[in-house]
């Protein structure tokens, strides 16, 4: 299996892309996270849905877990609301590492290995040519592990 078979398409956002709407694709697609373009439709990070999860969380609870507990719900429900008017991009860790991309050619096992190193659920298949890259899709973690499995005979009800 190489990557190029193993890509599937994907929702992607840009790091100008309202983070209320890409919290909003995260759930209702039950993504792990999502891809990030940048200006120029080039993948430029993953954001994880963990990550969009500490935007909603206050700072001060972040420092001090233990007031969590002294939120009371009625707070609780507008966490949300951190998101409203924020773009993606400011959504990102400070120092967000460029998304992994496999070469169309690399072979699943080198897929796994990059994931791994990585640790990203997601991984992005890009073609290179001298007038730029194309997105042929991506390999989510569990897509892999799905294709792995049925490979080698072990997928469930096979």
């Amino acid at each position: 299996m190489r990557a190029r078979d193993l890509a599937v398409g994907y929702e992607t956002v840009s790091v100008a892309s309202d983070a209320l709407e890409a919290a909003r694709l995260m759930a209702e697609h039950k993504l792990p996270g999502l891809l990030v373009l940048d200006e120029h439709g080039e993948p430029k990070a993953i954001l994880p849905a963990s990550q969009m999860i500490k935007v909603l969380v206050p700072a001060y609870v972040l420092e001090d877990p233990a007031l969590a507990a002294v939120v009371d719900e009625k707070h609780a429900d507008r966490l949300c609301q951190a998101l409203v008017g924020r773009r993606v991009g400011e959504c990102l860790p400070g120092k967000a590492a460029p998304p992994p991309i496999a070469d169309p050619d690399d072979t699943a096992l080198e897929v796994a290995a990059l994931m791994a190193q990585v640790r990203s659920p997601v991984v992005a298949v890009v073609e290179k040519a001298k007038g730029g890259s194309r997105l042929l899709g991506v390999i989510t973690a569990s897509h892999l592990l799905h294709e792995l499995l049925a490979a080698a005979g072990t997928a469930s009800g096979t």
